[in-house]
């Protein structure tokens, strides 16, 4: 049914009841006697006459129209003088359904009964919806009895947890008796149904107003109902077993209440503020008189307690000398592999700390003196009591949980479960108390299985979808009307509907009506062929959209055009990317398998010395990822043969090189493989700086020494550097892979691979002493059997950092386009960072960036955004009009269905209803155009309920990898410059 215009409360009632046969059947088959519509002078009847026929037109078209949906205009124009209302521009449905069952009752009591207007028994609306219930009580001493008939029974939400409850909690009214000096006097009252209608309609009040604010407001909280309730306990002719078990549950809650307040004494034992349950403290004692003051004053004065590594820490050698053994060791060991098992001690990175750990923590207090007797005596004493009272609480938790379940299962009596109702549909409202958006859930009977109706998108959904739309409590949507029809009622429908089609209910129409749909029908084809004919004139041929072609994105300048499209894509840069610095590098497997294949070849042809020789570069099977290079891999023969030749010649020519935080360096002319940016980068220089700190060393004891002495120096430079805090403007993570696996306690041989590979790296053959390092750490490398690392679990720690890196650039580019006012833009970057990080934040605290600070700038980024769409949409210029809608529909909407299906926070919650309020705000306008209205109408239902689609993201937007240095730079500027983004906590 198609909303022309804050309809949509009309449309979720109106096809929640189309859906029920009989309600269906009565309204198309309607007639009023021509002596009725001749004598009726009324103008309220008059009205109702006609509104009842255009209901029927309108059901005539849903039943046999071959168009997507149908216009409710006509009907609609007969309620807009009932609704006339200068403060509320959106209507409430249980307002209107009770205005649509008078309107209804009233037209059929003229075609059934129009000289007996008061005689409403054969009404077949009253019939249908009408029930009645009897209410009884004492007012002041006073006895009082009265029947009154209900149409939609009203429920209170708050302080309930479901619909028996609130059932319970309407039918029951105050105390009965209330005992005072003088006398007993009696209050309350208790309601019985003494009669239930077919179709049992429960209106769910989640409104109340706010005194301090002067204003309605809606209550979100949560409220379960079942698919099936049983009516049995509600009925007078169960009042007497109810009653019984009603004193039954009365008995057993104050019973519960003994028991809870007794094992709250023993969880809140003490009489100060600070309590705790009472076995704990006996724990505590008992650990205190355990606690031998012989013990802490045995150790003699001055010895220092070992200190044991901590669980998940990096551990280092324990000196260069153990170092060099390691390495001389491995060097005759073959194929064995070099890097560290955890349960050798005696190969490389496997049990020193940093220098600078701390010590030990003081002894626990102690009994300064304390005799054997008396621990003895205060042990029993202390444990004795303890067993007792544990066994006390177990028995009370045991009792409690039994009385909680007599209590639960009190009504599943067989004799009260005689009267079921099922749920039939549910009238779900989005929004706050004055604006939001209505759709309905309606349980199919042929299909078996619930259906959305959300204006002109009717979808298939499930009972999961119902529950969390409906029951409240996560985010600002529930139910506000159920309704229930009996089992006779249930029964029919599916009979109806397993023996019936749409084709014969419409056969079985009345000729009027039969003329009206086809007549609908040849109108649409009429209108398809001026479409069609309309649209041939227009015709041109299709070029490529610009916006479709890949663009790069400098590091100076924003995208070239809108990154509107939101998207979950392959994790990959564009084609003509540069790939990240190599110190994160990833292994394809295909290489990895052929490297060991190719080394264990040598082995079997040479032995070790074949081994220990450069092999040739393998080439890939195919491209390696694009957003992370390879691994170091040896260069091929003839370039190794030049640069050993090389090396040893003195008349070499050599330049001077600046390396920030190394110094200056001289590297020869034919430096193989030498690559002046990857030098920049940060774990560059520190390998190099490392390797400088190892010279004396590798002077005094070879190439094997200085590469163990160069790697303590980098691992402990990069161990100390992961204990530091990550800031807004710092983050060592960004400069590092090896702080980041650090930090997030990679596997050890993960770790020391990785280093061990920065020393293998191709553009460390600047000079003599590099090149003999970077050869020894190649030959290592080749040690490393698939047996002593996983290299699949290898693959996905890079793989995460690689993310990490581009979250980082996602959220750089969003904040430096946010910056510059360019909110189109900065939004796609900053949800994709949002969206990119929160699963790499599920890994682990410390795998992304910060999550809070990424939701900032969105929610400031969305907010922006709307403003500048909703005074576009007001402006009333066509094209002005058409951007606002563009930005809504292919930014704001798309981004806040993601948030909201996400884990929501307040701060993003507020952001979402002050967006939807402004639009809200425009319904009704008088100095808008009616066109606007019909627009907004329409732009609403996608807005206010975000479970009507399923957002699949696209394309993510184009980014350039950024170097470490120029990344840190960046983004430390970005960050200073913009106010409050330091203030966001850095995960």
């Amino acid at each position: 049914m198609r909303n022309i215009g804050n309809t949509c409360w009309f449309s979720a009632v109106i096809q929640s009841l189309f859906q029920l046969p009989q309600f269906r059947r009565l309204v198309l088959g309607y007639s009023v006697p021509q002596s009725v519509l001749e004598t009726c002078r009324s103008r309220t009847g008059k009205r109702n006459i006609a509104f009842m026929q255009e209901l029927q037109c309108l059901f005539a078209l849903m039943l046999g129209t071959r168009r997507k949906f149908v216009d409710p205009s006509a009907a609609l124009e007969l309620l807009r003088d009932a609704f006339k209302s200068t403060e509320e521009q959106q209507q409430d449905v249980s307002e209107f359904t009770h205005k649509l069952l008078d309107w209804l009752e009233d037209a059929f009591q003229l075609a059934v009964n129009a000289s007996n207007p008061g005689d409403k028994s054969e009404n077949p609306m009253v019939q249908l919806f009408y029930g009645t219930f009897l209410t009884e009580g004492v007012h002041e001493g006073n006895t009082f009895s009265k029947i009154e008939t209900f149409g939609q029974y009203p429920l209170q939400v708050n302080g309930y947890r479901n619909l028996d409850e609130c059932l319970e909690g309407a039918m029951v009214e105050g105390e009965m008796e209330e005992e005072t000096d003088a006398r007993s006097v009696q209050y309350g009252q208790e309601r019985w149904f003494t009669k239930l209608p077919p179709v049992l309609t429960f209106e769910l009040s989640r409104f109340e107003f706010n005194q301090s604010l002067g204003q309605p407001e809606k209550i979100h909280t949560r409220l379960e109902f079942p698919r099936t309730i049983y009516m049995d306990r509600y009925l007078y002719s169960s009042k007497e077993l109810i009653c019984v078990k009603r004193e039954e549950i009365k008995r057993l809650k104050e019973k519960l209440m003994v028991l809870q307040q007794k094992l709250e004494k023993y969880l809140r034992y003490g009489s100060g503020p600070a309590r705790c349950p009472l076995p704990d403290m006996l724990q505590a004692v008992l650990e205190f008189v355990a606690t031998k003051a012989t013990a802490a004053a045995s150790a003699p004065r001055g010895a220092r307690t070992p200190v044991l590594p901590a669980q998940g820490e990096p551990h280092l050698l324990e000196s260069p000398s153990q170092q060099h053994s390691v390495l001389e060791a491995k060097s005759t060991r073959g194929t064995e592999d070099f890097l560290a098992n955890s349960s050798r001690q005696d190969q490389l990175g496997t049990s020193l700390q940093p220098s600078d750990a701390p010590a030990q923590m003081p002894g626990c207090p102690a009994p300064p003196v304390v005799s054997e007797e008396e621990v003895d005596l205060v042990r029993t004493c202390l444990q004795r009591w303890r067993s007792e009272i544990q066994q006390d609480m177990q028995d009370l938790k045991a009792s409690i949980a039994r009385i909680n379940l007599s209590i639960e299962q009190m009504y599943c009596d067989p004799l009260l479960q005689q009267v079921p109702y099922r749920l039939h549909a549910v009238l779900v409202h989005e929004g706050q108390a004055n604006a939001g958006h209505y759709w309905a859930y309606v349980y199919d009977q042929p299909r078996k299985s619930w259906l959305k109706y959300n204006d002109i998108s009717v979808t298939e959904s499930s009972w999961e979808e119902l529950q969390r739309d409906s029951f409240g409590g996560l985010r600002n949507a529930s139910a506000y009307c159920l309704m229930y029809i009996s089992e006779k009622v249930s029964r029919l429908a599916a009979e109806e509907g397993a023996e019936s089609e749409p084709e014969e209910e419409v056969e079985a129409l009345p000729p009027e009506l039969k003329r009206y749909i086809e007549e609908d029908n040849w109108r649409l084809e009429q209108e398809a062929e001026e479409w069609e004919e309309e649209q041939s004139c227009k015709m041109v041929p299709m070029e490529p959209s610009p916006a479709l072609e890949p663009r790069e994105l400098s590091s100076e300048s924003g995208p070239g055009g809108s990154a509107a499209h939101f998207a979950h894509a392959a994790d990959t840069e564009a084609p003509g990317a540069r790939s990240l610095p190599s110190e994160h590098a990833l292994m394809a497997k295909e290489q990895t398998a052929q490297a060991i294949a190719n080394t264990a070849d040598a082995y079997a042809r040479s032995g070790v010395e074949a081994a220990l020789c450069e092999p040739k570069e393998v080439e890939p099977a195919e491209a390696p990822h694009p957003g992370a290079p390879a691994l170091p891999v040896e260069a091929d023969a003839p370039q190794e043969a030049r640069g050993t030749e090389s090396a040893g010649q003195s008349s070499s020519q050599v330049s001077e090189v600046e390396i920030p935080s190394v110094g200056k360096i001289l590297v020869r002319a034919d430096a193989d493989g030498y690559n002046e940016e990857v030098m920049l980068t940060p774990a560059m220089q520190g390998v190099i700086l490392a390797i400088a700190k190892a010279r004396p060393t590798f002077d005094r004891d070879g190439s094997e020494a200085g590469l163990v002495k160069a790697f303590h120096e980098e691992y402990s430079r990069l161990y100390l550097l992961a204990k530091e805090a990550p800031t807004p403007q710092h983050d060592a993570r960004l400069q590092h892979v090896l702080v980041y696996f650090l930090q997030n306690d990679a596997p050890k041989q993960v770790v020391e691979r990785t280093l061990l590979e920065q020393f293998a790296d191709k553009n460390l053959s600047y000079d003599e002493r590099s090149i003999s390092i970077m050869k020894v750490a190649r030959a290592k490398l080749r040690e490393i059997g698939p047996d002593d690392v996983d290299m699949e679990e290898y693959k996905r720690w890079h793989e995460d950092y690689s993310l990490f890196r581009k979250v980082s650039v996602y959220l750089l580019t969003g904040l430096e386009l946010y910056q510059n006012g360019k909110y189109q833009e900065a939004l796609s970057y900053l949800v994709y960072a949002y969206q990119s990080n929160g699963a790499l934040l599920l890994q682990g605290p410390r795998r992304g960036v910060s999550q809070p600070l990424i939701a900032l700038f969105r929610r400031k980024c969305l907010l922006k955004l709307n403003e500048v769409a909703a005074s576009l949409f007001v402006s009333g210029e066509e094209a002005r009009v058409a951007e606002g809608v563009s930005i809504l529909n292919e930014l704001i909407i798309p981004c806040m269905h993601l948030i909201i299906n996400n884990d929501i926070s307040k701060d993003d919650l507020d952001a979402v209803e002050v967006m939807r309020n402004r639009w809200c705000s425009y319904l009704g306008r008088e100095d808008m155009d009616a066109a606007l209205q019909l627009k907004l109408g329409e732009l609403l239902p996608r807005l206010l309920d975000c479970s009507a689609e399923v957002m699949v993201l696209k394309e993510p937007p184009t980014i350039r990898p950024n170097s470490p240095y120029d990344l840190c730079s960046r983004f430390a500027a970005v960050m200073e410059s913009i106010p409050g983004a330091a203030a966001v906590a850095v995960t």
